[in-house]
């Protein structure tokens, strides 16, 4: 779909009397202050005062008025739907990747190509950049990333003689000494469905590639594609095996986390933001660990889920929109908003900030690249709450898998074709 802007009104008026031409040149003029409006879903409070703070500094520096409307995370995730259509700001913070891709398809965010390739920034992106890109074309700027993995306590793992899973039957080994323990191998509360959906990337990721999982995630692959056998059949045999926490969909994330702050849990396929569940003095016990080779020889690529920031088609104000990216997305600017949440600058020549957590996963891996988004991880609404819908009830039943795959797939159909 595209967005068709309504033109400005002019009328044209030719002055032929002297009373018209001398009430004409006595009117007084009205200087017009730039104007800049943006919404921003940002839940960590050092994450808004930094933003205000950046908003600010822009705002002196150009002369121009910077609003910046913070919303619920979220109720966000809702109204994006309605303002970019109904009444769109000049600068709103997103994800990138799919849940990018569709706004894009509905002509919603801006081509912001010409700035990428003016302030090249292809250079300082790297893989990120292609989790704004649609056809070759940059509909946005990825800022930072959360970075999923296998997170633990050392010193629950040295308490009981853990061994950390590098391979996928090593997870066997792990649920058996865990047992042995009395704890529960991995820790997973899937209430809010969006946590098995980060397993499943997990999974295809290292069973299938990144080029299979992201033609799955765009409807290109049915999800009863004999190429996603192997993935449940491996995933049921962990079921079966009694891997993951019992009843794990009465539990959101951090009760599930909570489990394994207690040490009364091994691991958790979870994003850096784990580290929100421990108190301040057991972060020095935590460690992160790749999720393990399945089939090797396969690329192996992390999931790490990009937010980014964007100019809606829509804005008002699309010069001064331009000047705030390029201020805003400047190596000290970025480096500042993204510190206080602790995520891994998009910019590979920003800073990474003091979050122990993040530089200790970071470390583990030499390259860390977007693959696919974690909540609506699919190009279509539908078709990813089906998708977390049905990996939801496949760890409670894996017995449906058959019906369950069908059901999913019926939406892809509907969608794709």
């Amino acid at each position: 779909m595209t967005t068709i802007l309504k033109p400005t009104r002019r009328r044209f008026v030719q002055l032929t009397g002297a009373v018209l031409a001398s009430s004409a040149l006595s009117a007084p003029a009205i200087a017009q202050e730039k104007q800049l409006t943006i919404i921003s879903n940002r839940g960590n409070a050092g994450q808004r005062k930094a933003l205000e703070t950046i908003a600010a500094e822009f705002g002196k520096a150009v002369g121009a008025n910077v609003t910046v409307n913070n919303m619920d995370h979220e109720a966000h995730k809702t109204a994006i739907r309605n303002y970019l259509v109904a009444s769109p700001p000049d600068i709103c913070f997103w994800f990138s990747g799919s849940r990018m891709r569709g706004f894009v398809q509905k002509g919603l965010f801006e081509d912001v190509s010409d700035l990428v390739a003016k302030e090249n920034y292809a250079d300082v992106l790297g893989g990120t950049l292609g989790s704004v890109t649609v056809d070759g074309k940059q509909y946005g700027l990825p800022t930072g990333g959360i970075l999923w993995g296998l997170f633990y306590r050392q010193d629950t793992f040295d308490q009981h003689g853990l061994t950390v899973p590098k391979t996928f039957d090593d997870f066997f080994t792990l649920a058996e000494q865990s047992k042995k323990a009395g704890i529960i191998p991995m820790s997973m509360g899937t209430k809010d469905q969006w946590p098995c959906g980060g397993w499943f990337d997990h999974m295809n990721l290292r069973i299938n590639g990144l080029e299979h999982h992201m033609d799955l995630m765009n409807g290109k692959v049915k999800y009863t594609d004999a190429s996603l056998k192997d993935v449940f059949d491996k995933w049921e045999a962990l079921i079966k095996a009694d891997f993951f926490t019992p009843n794990g969909s009465s539990y959101e994330w951090d009760p599930a986390a909570a489990s394994l702050v207690q040490k009364k849990s091994a691991m958790m396929d979870l994003g850096n933001f784990i580290k929100y569940a421990f108190p301040a003095e057991d972060l020095q016990h935590v460690r992160f660990a790749p999720f393990p080779t399945i089939n090797p020889g396969m690329d192996q690529f992390e999931d790490f889920s990009v937010d980014s920031i964007h100019m809606p088609s829509g804005s008002k104000n699309k010069e001064l929109a331009r000047e705030f990216l390029a201020y805003f997305y400047k190596p000290e600017n970025l480096s500042a908003y993204l510190a206080p949440e602790g995520n891994v600058p998009a910019r590979s020549d920003c800073t990474i900030g003091d979050d122990p957590i993040l530089k200790m996963a970071v470390a583990e891996l030499k390259n860390v690249m977007g693959t696919s988004q974690y909540y609506d991880r699919d190009s279509d609404p539908d078709l990813a709450q089906a998708g977390l819908k049905g990996f939801q009830e496949f760890m409670a039943k894996p017995e449906r898998r058959e019906q369950i795959l069908t059901q999913i797939e019926r939406t892809r159909q509907r969608i794709h074709g």
